[in-house]
């Protein structure tokens, strides 16, 4: 399950994409439009700027702004950053493995053997989620 952090991360990286041609969006803005408290959401936003997924512009047409294009911001990147392991069983994790306590043997286990399939799949469809798709799949979902 996602943590409130990055659910909240997500949602203001999707109104950021919304914005992006448009210049830097305060942080009021984005904590009033995404529902997100406002000292929560300065600890998320700053997170992601000193990942380089943000940039940010002080002065009163300051704000946040994607560093990238919403269509090289995909979900797999932000989940890893906001919660760590995408991975089910850490045993599975790429980047946060370690051995389960009960396996007696990770290449014979047929629970790691299936898990391992779901990780390579769950990140399959995140890494192919960008911010652009899914504000694509947004408008399809409204109608427009």
């Amino acid at each position: 399950m996602l943590s409130k952090k990055c659910k909240y991360a997500i949602h203001a990286l999707v109104y950021l994409a919304e914005k992006y041609h448009e210049g830097p969006v305060h942080i009021q803005e984005i904590a009033e439009k995404k529902h997100i408290p406002k000292k929560f959401l300065e600890a998320i936003l700053l997170e992601l700027r000193n990942a380089k997924v943000l940039g940010s512009k002080k002065g009163k047409k300051g704000g946040y702004y994607l560093y990238q294009k919403p269509a090289d911001v995909n979900l797999m990147q932000i989940i890893r950053l906001m919660d760590g392991a995408i991975a089910l069983l850490p045993c599975v994790s790429l980047n946060y493995y370690e051995p389960c306590e009960e396996c007696r043997n990770e290449k014979t286990c047929g629970i790691r053997d299936a898990f391992g399939k779901v990780r390579d799949e769950t990140l399959r469809l995140l890494g192919g989620s960008t911010l652009d798709k899914i504000l694509k799949r947004e408008k399809i979902l409204e109608g427009n």
